[in-house]
């Protein structure tokens, strides 16, 4: 059985950084990509940023390229992604996502499962 858990959301400061974990489980991790999206208050969800199964190659969503980094720990099948310059904007319910295969898909499409979502809120 698939499962995706996320951690490590929280409050940040305009300015601050945060780290979220997503921990898999269920399936052959390092042979498919993965991607973080998010859902901000009243709006639609959207895809952040993705990683291949091997982590050789990642893309971003122009909104948080420079700011975010995903990368991954095949080991301890692990997704990470590392936020740092939080904007206000940022604030959002953000989401692990197991790709059907192992390209990236920078979309909400393309993705068979979902975690639970971790709130991040960025506010002073």
């Amino acid at each position: 059985q698939v499962q995706l858990v996320e951690s490590g959301g929280g409050l940040a400061q305009p300015g601050g950084s945060l780290r979220l974990s997503c921990a898999a489980s269920g399936f052959t991790f390092s042979s498919y990509a993965m991607s973080w999206a998010r859902q901000a208050p009243g709006k639609g969800l959207e895809w952040v940023a993705g990683i291949l199964g091997d982590g050789s190659d990642t893309a971003y969503a122009d909104s948080v390229k420079g700011r975010f980094t995903i990368s991954r720990g095949n080991a301890k099948n692990t997704l990470y992604l590392q936020m740092n310059s939080l904007k206000p904007e940022d604030t959002a319910l953000y989401y692990c996502a197991k790709s059907y295969g192992a390209v990236v898909v920078p979309s909400i499409e393309g993705y068979d499962y979902w975690g639970q979502g971790t709130q991040v809120t960025v506010s002073s």
